[in-house]
């Protein structure tokens, strides 16, 4: 009786650590279960932890809770001032509503890069190639809204979607490499005719006070020759002094005037010289007359 009883002991035991075994599960701390019973959503999400199901009819799903990082492959597209270009991107997402994951898509995961493929391509084609390369920003938010709006019905919610890169044809690259060099260009030729322009202003500014000052203009000769020679040239070439020039702007005007003043002395010889020279003319015709 005794070896009955403990036999019969011994079966219901093994029978429990089976069915234990069965029944067990496990769960995540960054998982949630969803338990089907034959079929059918039984209770509520499982949270981490030890759980129980039934065995043989009880199914439990685990779906991840963490942010999903999925890169969305490159799209070609024709943007909006016809250009031709090459975007990628990446979308962060993650479950919110375990049993709308596992219940209304089949795979969300799939769904949510199908979306976003869809999604990119159609942004290109409302946006203009400056707005790709520039005003990203803005782009990145009209590609959330437009993934998050189905995703949400599938307990998926968009964390953020970034563009990552936009690729351009090499005549594009070279167009606009050609655009930039001549701005860059433009804006140093306009900043070398700025400087030109205040150089020639102190310039004359200092050509006023040198006129004023004639010794500033001989320290300055000075200063232009110790410059010079800071060179460490072996020929140093000095101009005329700024006194001799003067003195020669001087003495020009007076060599070039006639003399104004005459004597009396001279003044008498000249009319005596002319008073025998008519006398002498009347003489001679008085003679030759009949």
């Amino acid at each position: 009786m005794v070896e009955a009883v403990v036999a019969t002991a011994v079966a219901v035991g093994s029978v429990g650590i089976v069915y234990v075994m069965a029944a067990a599960r496990v769960v995540k701390q960054y998982e949630r279960g969803v338990v089907f019973r034959l079929g059918k959503l039984r209770g509520s999400v499982r949270g981490p932890g030890f759980t129980l199901i039934l065995p043989f009819a009880d199914r439990l799903h685990k779906v991840n809770m963490q942010i999903v990082t999925m890169p969305v492959p490159a799209q070609d597209g024709i943007t909006r001032d016809n250009v031709t270009v090459r975007v990628d991107a990446v979308i962060y997402f993650k479950v919110v509503d375990p049993s709308d994951a596992v219940i209304q898509v089949e795979d969300y995961r799939f769904a949510v890069s199908q979306m976003a493929q869809t999604s990119l391509r159609s942004i290109i084609g409302k946006s203009d190639l400056d707005d790709l390369l520039s005003n990203r920003e803005k782009l990145n938010q009209g590609l959330e809204l437009m993934i998050d709006s189905p995703a949400m019905g599938w307990g998926v919610q968009i964390d953020r979607v970034e563009i990552k890169d936009v690729s351009l044809p090499e005549t594009m690259k070279r167009s606009m490499a050609r655009q930039a060099e001549a701005d860059r260009e433009r804006r140093a030729r306009v900043i070398n005719a700025d400087a030109e322009l205040q150089a020639s202003k102190k310039l004359a500014e200092a050509a006023g006070v040198m006129s004023q000052q004639p010794a500033a203009l001989q320290l300055r000769l000075l200063q232009t020759v110790v410059a010079v020679a800071a060179e460490k040239n072996s020929t140093l070439v000095l101009p005329f002094p700024v006194e001799l020039l003067r003195f020669l702007e001087r003495a020009a005007p007076q060599a070039a005037q006639p003399p104004s003043v005459v004597t009396g002395t001279e003044t008498a010889a000249g009319a005596e010289a002319a008073t025998g020279v008519e006398a002498a003319a009347g003489a001679e015709s008085e003679g030759k007359a009949p």
